[in-house]
C-alpha cells in the first residue's frame, strides 16, 4: 500500500490461457483463509465465467499487515483503491475492475465507488446503506441500538485479536500477532463517542454525495434486512447506470435466507459484470431497472420459511401510479376516549417492543418478527375498517402526528401491522424517532414538557400487499427494545389523535410491466457457511426472559459449534452468545452483555480469543465494560481491558 503496509490478496484464476479477463475485487475483516473460506465456491463460479477474482483481508485483520482501528477508515478506503490500481495494471488483466459483497463488503465497494477510480467500472453492493448512522448497527432514528451491540463489538474484538495465518504469513507471525493486540482498539468506542449525526459518520455515508459514483451500480436489498433504505432511495438518485433487485430476505445468503423464496443471485451478478467489465450487450441495462419482490399477508413466524407474494418489475421509482393515501387516526378504531382523544401513553417499561425483535435479521437466532399481539397491550393501538380491497404498498410510510412529552428525552415507536380476521398482527414495517432529532440529528434539541410538538417519523422501506378483509393497524409505543436502547426514564406521551396522519405509498393499478422477472433456484455450490449453531453439534438459542420479581425482561441468544473434523486444518470454533436485559419499571436501567470465543487450530499452533462486552446504562450515561484474553496453545499469551463512560447525548 501507499505507507507499506502490505495487503494480503488471495487470487482465483480462471483455468487455460484465454485471458486478459477483468478482476472483481472483495474486501473483507473476515479472515478469507479460515472464519470465511467458506465463500471460495461463489468465487470459483465467478472464475469459470471468465473473471479473475481477488479477495482481499482489510489492513489489521487476517493475513493482511497493519492494525485495525475502526470499521471503513480513510487508511482502508486508500487501501480500495491502490489494490484495484493494482488489479488493473496486471498483465493477465483487461484493466476493468469490478467490486462487490454483502454487508462489510457492499459497503467499501459503495467506498470505493466514491473516490472514482478509473479502473472501477460497476459494482454490486449486497445488503449495504448509504446512510452509516441511520441504516446499520449503531442507531435507529437517533436512538442508540441494543441487541446488535451484544454480537457484533465483541465479536470483532476477539476475531481482530487472531494472528496471521502462519503458512501464508511466514517468518515473523508472532511478532505481527503481538503488534496486532497490543494497537487494535475496539470499534465500539468510537460509535458510543458520536452519538449524534457528525462528521464521524458523514465519512463513508453515500446521501451526502450520490452524485461521487460513476460506476454502474447494481443494487441488492432484502425485506427482511436492515439496510433496506438504502434500495429505493439511492436508486433514486443515482446518475449512473442502475440497478435494484429486492426480494424477501434477511441478511444473508439469499439461497438459504429465512424468509424465501430463495434465489440464485450469481447468474444476475454475472449478467451485471458481463455488461459493464466486458461489454457484452446482453440487455441488461434495457430491461425495466426495479425487480421486487412484493410481499403480501402472511402470518409471522420467528423462522419463517417463505413469505407470500410474488416478482414484478417496475419501470421507475417513483412509481407513476404511486399515490400518498392517508390514514387519519380519529378515525380509526381505538380503545381509549371516544372522539378525537387526546390519547395518553405511560412510558413506564423499557421492553416494549420484543415481538418485533430487531430490525437487522439474519440467520437464527436473529428471526423474525412475531405477532405483535403482547407488545399492543402497552402501545396505543388504532385500526382501521377490514379493507374492501387488496391494498399494495410500495415506499415509505410516513406518521406526520403532533406529541407532548412530560420529560425533555423521549422516543417514538411507529409499527405498521397486518391484523388478520383471527386477530394475528403481523409486522408489515416500523420507524422510530429519538423526539430531540425531531428538527436536527446534527444538533438534537430537547423537548420542552408540556408543549405540544410536531413531528414526522418515516418508516423503513416496504412492499406489501393487504389482503381484502384484514385490517390496518398502527401501534404507537416509546420503546422499540431490544432493537434499540429505551429512553432514559419512565414519562408519559400525549398524542393529538384530531391531527396525527399516517400516510401509506400506495401503488394504483398494476405494474405497466406485464412480464414477470425469472430469477434461478438456489445453487448448493453459491451458498455461504452457515451459522456455528446449524453445524451437527452446535447450540442455537433465542428466548425471552420475564424476571417478574426482577423486574426485568431479558432477550438472551447463542450460536456456536465447531467447523471441520478434528485433525483438519484449519479447524475452527465459534461461539457468540449474549444477553439484552432492561427495568420494566425503569426504561433507563438497562444493559447488554455479549461474548465472542473463537478458536482456530493450524499445524503451528491453536489460537484462541475471548472477548466479553458490557454496555449498561442508567438515567445519564453509558458505561463500557470489555475485556479480551488471547491464548496459544491453551497458555494465556496476553488480555486487555477497556473500561469507559459515555454521557447519554440526547439519548
Amino acid at each position: 500500500m501507499t505507507d507499506g503496509v502490505r495487503i494480503h490478496v488471495t487470487l482465483i484464476v480462471p483455468d487455460g490461457d484465454g485471458g486478459p479477463w477483468p478482476a472483481i475485487l472483495e474486501v473483507l475483516p473476515y479472515r478469507k483463509d479460515d472464519l470465511t473460506a467458506s465463500y471460495r465456491p461463489e468465487y470459483l463460479r465467478l472464475a469459470e465465467h471468465g473473471y479473475v477474482v481477488c479477495r482481499a483481508d482489510v489492513r489489521g485483520t487476517g493475513t493482511s499487515e497493519g492494525v485495525s482501528t475502526d470499521e471503513y477508515t480513510r487508511e482502508e478506503r486508500s487501501d480500495l483503491v491502490t489494490l484495484i490500481g493494482w488489479l488493473a495494471a496486471q498483465d493477465w488483466s483487461t484493466g476493468a475492475v469490478g467490486m462487490y459483497g454483502t454487508s462489510y463488503s457492499g459497503f467499501n465497494s459503495i467506498h470505493a465507488a466514491m473516490e472514482r477510480p478509473p479502473a472501477l467500472k460497476a459494482i454490486i453492493p449486497i445488503f449495504a446503506t448509504d446512510d452509516r448512522y441511520a441504516d446499520d448497527v449503531h442507531f435507529f432514528g437517533g436512538a442508540l441500538k441494543a441487541l446488535d451491540l451484544v454480537d457484533y463489538p465483541s465479536y470483532m474484538v476477539a476475531m481482530n485479536a487472531l494472528p496471521p495465518v502462519p503458512a501464508h504469513f511466514g517468518e515473523g507471525w508472532r511478532d505481527e500477532w503481538e503488534r496486532r493486540v497490543a494497537a487494535n482498539e475496539p470499534w465500539v468506542i468510537p460509535w458510543l463517542e458520536h452519538q449524534r449525526y457528525d462528521d464521524y459518520w458523514r465519512y463513508g455515508s453515500l446521501i451526502e454525495d450520490y452524485g461521487s459514483i460513476e460506476a454502474a451500480t447494481m443494487i441488492i436489498a432484502g425485506w427482511a434486512d436492515g439496510y433496506t433504505n438504502n434500495s429505493l432511495r439511492t436508486f433514486q438518485q443515482l446518475r449512473c447506470p442502475a440497478r435494484v433487485i429486492i426480494g424477501p430476505w434477511a441478511h444473508q445468503s439469499t439461497d438459504t435466507s429465512k424468509p424465501g423464496p430463495n434465489v440464485d443471485i450469481v447468474p444476475e451478478q454475472l449478467r451485471w459484470w458481463d455488461r459493464w467489465l466486458k461489454g457484452v450487450d446482453n440487455g441488461v441495462d434495457r430491461e425495466p431497472p426495479i425487480v421486487v419482490f412484493a410481499r403480501r399477508s402472511t402470518k409471522p413466524e420467528p423462522d419463517l420459511a417463505t413469505v407470500n407474494g410474488a416478482w414484478r418489475y417496475e419501470p421507475a421509482w417513483p412509481a407513476e401510479r404511486l399515490v400518498e393515501h392517508p390514514f387519519e387516526l380519529w378515525k380509526a378504531d381505538h380503545e381509549g376516549p371516544d372522539g378525537n382523544g387526546p390519547d395518553t401513553l405511560d412510558v413506564a417499561r423499557g421492553d416494549v417492543g420484543w415481538t418485533a425483535w430487531i430490525s437487522c435479521a439474519g440467520y437464527l437466532p436473529w428471526g423474525q418478527p412475531q405477532d405483535q399481539r403482547p407488545d399492543e397491550i402497552w402501545s396505543l393501538v388504532y385500526d382501521w375498517a377490514p379493507l374492501d380491497d387488496d391494498l399494495d404498498i410500495l415506499g415509505h410510510p410516513v406518521l406526520e402526528v403532533t406529541v407532548t412529552s412530560s420529560v425533555p428525552v423521549a422516543y417514538l415507536s411507529a409499527k405498521l401491522c397486518d391484523v388478520f380476521p383471527d386477530g394475528t398482527s403481523a409486522l408489515v414495517t416500523r420507524g422510530m424517532l429519538n423526539l430531540t432529532h425531531r428538527d436536527s440529528r446534527e444538533d438534537p434539541a430537547p423537548l420542552q414538557p408540556g408543549v405540544p410538538t410536531r413531528v414526522r417519523i418515516p418508516l423503513e422501506v416496504t412492499s406489501w400487499t393487504f389482503d381484502a378483509g384484514n385490517r390496518i393497524r398502527l401501534d404507537l409505543a416509546g420503546s422499540d427494545w431490544p432493537n434499540a436502547w429505551s429512553p432514559p426514564q419512565a414519562h408519559t406521551l400525549t398524542i393529538d389523535r384530531a391531527s396525527a396522519v399516517l400516510t401509506l405509498p400506495v401503488m394504483d393499478g398494476p405494474s405497466p410491466v406485464t412480464e414477470r422477472p425469472t430469477l434461478a433456484p438456489p445453487n448448493p455450490a453459491a451458498i455461504h457457511a452457515e451459522p456455528p449453531g446449524d453445524t451437527p453439534e452446535g447450540v442455537l438459542i433465542w428466548r425471552v426472559e420475564h424476571d417478574i420479581l426482577g423486574r426485568e425482561t431479558r432477550a438472551v441468544t447463542e450460536t456456536s459449534g465447531w467447523s471441520g473434523a478434528e485433525g483438519e486444518f484449519p479447524r475452527r470454533y465459534e461461539r457468540y452468545a449474549g444477553v439484552t436485559a432492561v427495568s420494566t419499571t425503569d426504561p433507563g436501567t438497562g444493559r447488554v452483555e455479549g461474548l465472542a470465543k473463537l478458536s482456530i487450530e493450524w499445524p503451528e499452533a491453536s489460537v484462541t480469543t475471548t472477548a466479553r462486552n458490557t454496555i449498561r446504562s442508567d438515567r445519564d450515561a453509558y458505561h463500557l465494560d470489555l475485556q479480551l484474553r488471547v491464548e496459544e496453545n491453551g497458555q494465556e499469551r496476553w488480555s486487555r481491558a477497556w473500561t469507559r463512560t459515555f454521557p447519554r447525548d440526547h439519548q
